[in-house]
């Protein structure tokens, strides 16, 4: 019979379940993952809800360090960010399989493999959208002093913008607002940045976010007047344009907010 570990959307949550799976030491195709709320019951199947468990995680961390190396951890990691609800089935498929080649490290070149291929896809994917969110991101200033974003991304990509702008920004106090899942990522300056719920935050949210500073007010009105000046409208090109920027990041950038 073949079990499903049931586990939550979150990085420690897949990882939990991977530590149960790999533990019970079943052969490949006799079990599997699920997240929390996308489970679809199947027959001749035994379900298992798995608790995340720190220590559980950081014991497939150094797993996968260890025998696949940094860079395989590296797409499993984005992978496990993806929206993908197949995402946790693909990760241990690729885990089961790099322990049947000579050369486990090299995993991810075997793209002939349903999971491989699936992780590769869904790393390649997460990547992409962070990488752009680098750049798409419009920081405002609060009236006290804090640089405040919001995105809206598909995937769970906080923690990648987390590095990113702590390397660029390491003396400022800044937050990004995940408005899909109702995550923030902190951070304070001269501090490494954290990942809130914004159940955790205190106080009416909302309220202090919309207060910005009088400097800038002014300062995106000025860029807004600034973009409108540069754009010659015999040359737009709206196609070429989408293609640049697509239509569901403009809602928080400060040049398309009316």
């Amino acid at each position: 019979m073949k079990t499903i570990y049931i586990c939550t959307d979150s990085i420690t949550g897949i990882f939990s379940a991977v530590y149960e799976a790999w533990k019970d030491r079943r052969r490949e195709g006799a079990s599997g993952i699920a997240i929390q709320g996308s489970v679809e019951p199947e027959l001749f199947c035994e379900y298992r809800e798995i608790l995340e468990k720190e220590s559980k995680a950081e014991a497939v961390e150094r797993m996968i360090l260890g025998n696949l190396g940094q860079d395989v951890y590296h797409h499993i990691y984005y992978a496990a960010l993806s929206r993908d609800d197949q995402k946790g089935e693909a990760i241990l498929g690729t885990l089961l399989a790099a322990r049947k080649i000579r050369q486990p490290r090299k995993i991810m070149e075997h793209l002939g493999n349903p999971s491989v291929e699936k992780v590769f896809e869904l790393s390649r994917a997460v990547g992409n959208e962070a990488h752009l969110l680098t750049g798409f991101v419009r920081f405002q200033e609060l009236e006290n002093g804090i640089l405040f974003a919001d995105i809206t991304p598909k995937n769970q990509v906080l923690t990648c913008l987390g590095a990113h702008f702590q390397e660029r920004f390491p003396l400022e106090n800044w937050m990004i607002r995940d408005k899909n899942r109702d995550m923030f990522v902190v951070h304070e300056s001269g501090r490494r940045w954290v990942l809130v719920q914004e159940e955790d935050m205190e106080g009416r949210l909302d309220a202090r976010l919309s207060r910005l500073s009088d400097q800038e007010e002014e300062m995106q009105k000025l860029w807004r007047e600034f973009c409108n000046t540069i754009s010659i409208k015999e040359r737009e090109n709206p196609k070429c344009q989408r293609t640049h920027l697509p239509l569901r990041y403009r809602p928080n950038m400060t040049e398309f907010v009316r």
